[in-house]
C-alpha cells in the first residue's frame, strides 16, 4: 500500500472539460475520489466561512443546543456529539455539525421536500456569508457533473436538470480534539459511504481522509492547500450501475501535534431534485446481463431509506 497520490486524479477545472473528463472518470471509476483545483470558489469567502463556523462551534453548549431540532433528522441547523453514526457502526461519531440547504420560494412545487434554514443570531454574516458559499458550491458542483456527463457519453449538460433545486446540504463540521495517547490515529469519522449524487470537501489538507481501495487497501487523499476533494455518492453509483464508485472512507486523526486538534472541515453534498428518478443509464447496462442492475427508485425515497439507516430518519 502506497501513501502516494499519484493515481487519484488532481485536475484543474480552469482546462477545457472535455480534456479532463476521462481523467476524472478514470479516477471515479476506480478509486470513486478526484481532487480538483482551480474550482473557482473565492479563497476570501472561504476564509471568512471557516472563521464563522470556528466561531460558531466556539459558543456555549446551550447555546448551540437551541438550534437543533427535535424531529428533524439533522437536516437545518445544529446537530450535537453522539448522534450520527455510520452504517453498521457500533459507535456514533465524534463529531458535531451544522446543516445549511436550499432556500425556495415561497409555494415552490418542492417545499415540501425542503426544510427552512435555521441562522444563529449570535454569528453576525453567517447567513450571508454560507448563502455565498452554497451557491458556488453548487456551481463547482456543476462543473464537475459536466465533466462526468462528457466522460459517460452524454450530453454535457446532461445534469443540470436532475440537480436543479435539488436537496443538497452543506455542512459545517467540527471534530473536537482529543485526548491521551490513543488520539495519535484514533477513527474520527468511522468508514462510510455518502449517500447523494457527489461530494465536494472543503477542509481537507489536514491528513486523515483514506478510502478503501479495491483491494481492500487504506489509502490516504493527500490534497493540497486550497483544493477540493469530490467523491461519487451512492446516488451516482446507483445511476451509473457502479461504474463510477461510491467509495468507503473515514477520517482518521493524524501523528503527532496534529492529533491533538480540533478539525475542521465543509462538505457538500451535492443531491439531485427529490422528484428525480435514479433509473440506470443504458450505456451503464451490460448487454450480456440486461437485468442486473438496480430498480429504479425516486431520489427522495433512496435517502429516506440511507438515513434511516444512519440514524437521522
Amino acid at each position: 500500500m502506497t501513501d502516494s497520490n499519484t493515481d487519484i486524479a488532481v485536475v484543474s477545472l480552469a482546462q477545457p472539460l472535455d480534456s479532463i473528463a476521462d481523467e476524472l472518470g478514470r479516477s471515479f471509476r476506480e478509486y470513486g475520489f478526484a481532487v480538483i483545483r482551480d474550482h473557482g470558489i473565492p479563497q476570501d469567502l472561504i476564509d471568512r466561512a471557516e472563521a464563522l463556523s470556528k466561531e460558531f462551534f466556539a459558543l456555549p453548549a446551550e447555546v448551540k443546543k437551541a438550534y437543533h431540532i427535535p424531529g428533524g433528522g439533522g437536516a437545518r441547523g445544529y446537530t450535537p456529539f453522539g448522534t450520527e453514526k455510520a452504517k453498521d457502526a457500533k459507535v456514533h461519531d465524534l463529531k458535531e455539525f451544522w446543516h445549511v440547504g436550499r432556500e425556495l420560494p415561497e409555494g415552490h412545487q418542492l417545499s415540501e421536500y425542503m426544510a427552512d434554514n435555521v441562522w444563529p443570531s449570535e454569528v453576525e454574516g453567517f447567513r450571508e456569508t454560507f448563502t455565498k458559499l452554497y451557491s458556488a458550491f453548487e456551481e463547482a458542483g456543476g462543473r464537475v457533473l459536466e465533466g462526468i456527463a462528457l466522460h459517460l457519453g452524454l450530453d454535457r449538460t446532461f445534469f443540470a436538470p436532475t440537480v436543479e433545486d435539488g436537496n443538497s446540504v452543506m455542512r459545517l463540521l467540527r471534530y473536537p480534539p482529543l485526548e491521551g495517547e490513543e488520539a495519535e490515529g484514533a477513527i474520527r469519522a468511522a468508514a462510510h459511504g455518502d449517500i447523494n449524487t457527489i461530494t465536494l470537501l472543503l477542509g481537507a489538507e489536514e491528513a486523515g481522509l483514506e478510502l478503501l481501495t479495491r483491494q481492500g487497501d487504506w489509502k490516504a487523499v493527500d490534497v493540497p492547500e486550497g483544493a477540493l476533494v469530490i467523491n461519487v455518492g451512492d446516488m451516482l453509483d446507483r445511476l451509473t450501475n457502479g461504474k463510477l464508485r461510491s467509495t468507503t472512507h473515514r477520517v482518521v486523526n493524524p501523528r503527532g501535534q496534529a492529533a491533538y486538534r480540533a478539525r475542521y472541515s465543509m462538505p457538500f453534498f451535492l443531491h439531485f431534485r427529490p422528484d428525480y428518478m435514479i433509473e440506470t443509464l443504458p450505456s451503464c447496462i451490460d448487454p450480456q446481463a440486461p437485468d442486473d442492475h438496480p430498480a429504479p427508485i425516486s431520489s427522495h425515497e433512496f435517502l429516506l431509506q440511507r438515513l434511516r439507516e444512519i440514524n437521522l430518519a
